[in-house]
């Protein structure tokens, strides 16, 4: 039976084939849970057919939908997910506005479990026998600043694909995050290798499904503040 959960879209990331889409369930007045629609697929990635609205738009961050789910669909520390029913639209009821994006904002905490970094980040994996014991993968949090690093991090090893960074300081922790926003990658993998500055921002950190024995911290969505 189909179920309808009105969410605020606070990703719409980038994730194999596909997209990885999350939101706070939302009534008008205070969030809810977080949701995150999957698929059925092995990647559980939500296809462009799968996340439209009727008039053939794909959702945007702070947009307020109606989303049609079939079931709970939990993943070990993605408790989150929902099974989507692919046969339905979604449906645009609104727009959140920035002034009320604050209340949306998780508290302020380390994120999950920090002390592991990979060689080129910063506090961003968890070793996968140390995520058995999360329920939650998905937070937005405020932040002062953030710094985008666009550079080659495997080029040493032949590999000259460019990537995107966030380094940021959050709950006197440092982190340096790679980025699947896919509007900011596109913005700043236009520009030269090098380091830029964005100013007050939320952002909604995703921990990632298991990848060679660990998880890893990803921005899934950078909001400035204007």
């Amino acid at each position: 039976m189909k179920i309808v959960k009105r969410i605020v879209c606070l990703a719409n990331a980038r994730r194999r084939s596909g997209r990885c889409i999350a939101g706070r369930l939302w009534d008008g007045n205070r969030p809810g849970n977080w949701i995150r629609p999957v698929s059925d697929r092995e990647g559980e990635e939500v296809s462009e057919d799968e996340r439209q609205y009727e008039n053939g738009r794909d959702p945007q961050v702070l947009d307020i939908i109606d989303v049609p789910l079939l079931s709970p669909k939990p993943n070990n520390h993605q408790q989150e997910n929902w099974l989507l029913d692919s046969d339905s639209y979604w449906t645009k009821v609104g727009d959140l506005s920035l002034d009320k994006l604050q209340q949306l904002a998780d508290p302020v905490a380390p994120l999950w479990i920090d002390g592991h970094s990979t060689y080129r980040g910063c506090n961003d994996q968890i070793p996968l026998a140390l995520t058995k014991s999360l329920k939650s993968s998905l937070r937005l949090i405020h932040v002062d600043r953030v710094q985008l690093s666009i550079f080659r991090p495997g080029e040493e090893f032949g590999n000259l694909k460019r990537r995107v960074q966030g380094r940021f300081s959050y709950a006197e922790e440092e982190y340096a995050l790679w980025i699947t926003d896919p509007s900011y990658e596109r913005e700043y993998l236009s520009k030269p290798d090098g380091k830029y500055e964005i100013g007050e921002s939320f952002l909604t950190i995703s921990l990632g499904e298991p990848f060679k024995e660990a998880c890893y911290k990803l921005i899934a969505t950078i909001i400035q503040v204007i």
